[in-house]
């Protein structure tokens, strides 16, 4: 076939922002596991190892 263009030569415009898949999924979240959101950052550093400073 004359003039028959293939995949290779396709332009395909990758400049949108589209998504295929999310980053995060709602099971991966504080509320999918069944915790409160607004974690505990705090406490965790006041309770960091002294090996750690």
């Amino acid at each position: 076939m004359r003039g028959a263009r293939g995949d290779d030569d396709r332009v395909v415009d990758l400049s949108d922002d589209f998504v295929v898949l999310p980053e995060q999924t709602t099971d991966d979240t504080d509320r999918g596991w069944g915790e409160r959101s607004g974690g505990n950052d705090e406490w965790l550093l006041a309770e960091r190892p002294p090996h750690w400073d």
